[in-house]
């Protein structure tokens, strides 16, 4: 996760732009970003995140399992890229439902060389305390777990804003997908990358969590702490 950093000049002169991404980078050593190096893409990450957040995509009307599978039955190529899609679902179970339900189970946190920090979503996306710790410099990746029912959901995504002192740091988002309904549990590992190092880096961090579809529909908030350290936790 880069932190979010702006120059004061007026006008958007491309030299004084390149400037302040160039002094961004040079800095990130000191205050660096949770994930990414600084660049001018992640400078203006979290003014995007807030403008998507407005806005809802226009996917037409939705249909139960039921009607997807009755809808185009004639075209063969639709109808084998259903089959693909809904899998082994029992649509005499889920058929009649219109609006899918997502739920996260399990957020694991991987980093070479150590056990995985297993940790279990509440219910209320309200985890008690500091959630977790990394280690500054260290190289880690989120894997969530989270299960499908009811209907289809299409694009679902993960977005994350940061805080440090009360100061926005870092926006993330990340693509998970269109799926099915299925008993099984899916898994979705986000790109690893990299904690930042250095005095203002390490310290304590509060968080926001978001699981949206593509009709921006929210199905969990999950509102946290963490800490950045010199090192991981003694277990």
């Amino acid at each position: 996760m880069g932190f979010d950093e702006k120059g004061d000049g007026t006008g958007g002169a491309e030299v004084s732009e390149k400037k302040t991404v160039a002094e961004a980078e040079e800095n990130v050593g000191d205050t660096g970003g949770m994930i990414r190096t600084v660049s001018e893409a992640s400078i203006y990450a979290t003014e995007d995140e807030e403008d998507d957040e407005g806005k809802k995509i226009e996917l037409g009307p939705q249909y139960t399992l039921k009607e997807h599978i009755e809808k185009d039955k004639d075209d063969e190529s639709l109808r084998r890229w259903k089959e693909q899609l809904l899998g082994s679902v029992d649509i005499n179970s889920v058929g009649e439902i219109l609006e899918p339900e997502v739920k996260i189970l399990r957020l694991a946190i991987k980093s070479p060389g150590r056990p995985d920090i297993l940790l279990t979503v509440p219910e209320n996306g309200n985890p008690k305390g500091t959630w977790f710790t990394l280690k500054e410099g260290s190289r880690y990746s989120l894997v969530f777990s989270f299960q499908v029912s009811n209907n289809i959901v299409s694009g679902l995504k993960y977005t994350n804003t940061v805080w440090k002192t009360g100061v926005k740091v870092d926006s993330t988002k990340e693509m998970f997908g269109t799926f099915s309904p299925q008993p099984e549990p899916y898994t979705h590992e986000v790109p690893e990358d990299t904690t930042p190092s250095g005095i203002f880096a390490r310290g304590s961090y509060s968080a926001r969590t978001k699981f949206v579809d593509d009709d921006n529909k929210c199905y969990l908030e999950i509102n946290y702490t963490f800490d950045i350290r010199r090192d991981w936790l003694s277990t």
